[in-house]
């Protein structure tokens, strides 16, 4: 078993920015893909930005004990980590990233202990967050308004993180990323 590194933030954070240009700063990283039952959006391509399942086979995995961890993280759609995904990258060596929603963040970190640095990537408000949201284009106003709602609760769960960072301006919160992974990496 190796590191990993996790990243969880509210939807519009500004987490899978920041982790794209770790991604390009470490080469010891590699992405730990996730699985979801919901669709794809815009171009995300299956086994590149999720393992995408239907929800029958999701409930068919979890079943077999297939998940490290998993969570409904809105009604019907799941998302979660498979064990063979981390198992694929510690062979090659490699220290884990994580790109995850806050409750898998938290099961993550408890699961791994001091083997794992979680960070919690904090909007600089609820306003900003619903700005970057609508400025994506890509949910139905519905979709838009849970995540809001749902970013309010996991705001709350910020304090489980061992880091949090304020993303109020990206070039400053990667450096400031950068520096936490560096001395966990030590």
């Amino acid at each position: 078993m190796g590191k990993l590194v996790i990243f969880s933030a509210p939807s519009g954070s500004g987490k899978t920015t920041i982790v794209r240009e770790l991604l390009k700063r470490f080469s010891c990283f590699e992405f730990s893909i996730s699985a979801t039952s919901r669709k794809p959006r815009g171009e995300e391509q299956d086994g590149v930005d999720y393992y995408f399942l239907t929800a029958e086979e999701f409930r068919a995995r979890v079943e077999r004990n297939e998940f490290v961890e998993w969570e409904e993280v809105y009604a019907g759609t799941c998302y979660g980590t498979l064990r063979s995904e981390m198992e694929r990258i510690w062979a090659k060596g490699n220290t884990i990233l994580f790109d995850v929603d806050v409750m898998g963040g938290i099961n993550l970190k408890r699961l791994f202990g001091e083997d794992a640095c979680s960070l919690f990537i904090m909007p600089p408000s609820v306003e900003e967050l619903e700005r970057r949201l609508r400025g994506r284009g890509t949910d139905a106003e519905e979709v838009i308004q849970k995540r809001i709602d749902k970013a309010e609760f996991e705001l709350s769960k910020a304090v489980q993180f061992d880091h949090t960072v304020v993303n109020d301006d990206l070039a400053t919160a990667v450096e400031e990323c950068a520096t936490i992974i560096t001395n966990f990496l030590k």
